[in-house]
């Protein structure tokens, strides 16, 4: 049998869980496998790492230190916004995701609202698990080559 190799396709179904405490919070398990190719950067770097050399039907388990996830938590990415500047039918609550778009290129990014005062929300553009480790348990369903 092949074992996957940087460029070949696959499918897999996966379970991530926080490493602190093991709460999941994404799972394939439900829904269809998910398909991507190595080395095109779809998936955050340790997951595609820990798909190298797998063969169809291996499982494993993995620990992905938060740089090699979604990275570490940035305080340059929090930032308060004057409730003024925030569309007219947005009411600002913590923990509303909202979108901004990038002055350089207009791509939207998304944001959560952390904190909500008088004149002004505060906004986070990190990732929802950057600063975090995290564990996946991963099956390798199809290697596609």
């Amino acid at each position: 049998m092949s074992k996957v190799k940087d460029g070949d396709t696959v499918k897999v179904h996966y379970t991530g869980k926080l490493t602190d405490d093991g709460t999941v919070f994404d799972s394939s398990q439900e829904r269809e496998p998910i398909e991507f190719t190595l080395g095109e950067g779809q998936l955050i770097p340790g997951f595609e790492k820990a798909v190298i050399g797998l063969e169809e039907g291996d499982s494993t388990t993995v620990e992905i230190d938060s740089e090699d996830a979604y990275g570490e938590r940035r305080e340059d990415l929090e930032l308060e916004v004057a409730k003024d500047d925030l569309p007219d039918n947005v009411d600002p609550q913590v923990g509303m995701q909202l979108q901004m778009q990038q002055q350089e290129n207009g791509r939207a990014i998304p944001v959560q609202i952390t904190a909500v005062e008088d004149d002004f929300v505060q906004l986070d553009a990190n990732h929802p698990l950057a600063g975090k480790d995290l564990t996946f348990d991963i099956e390798l369903i199809e290697l596609k080559g």
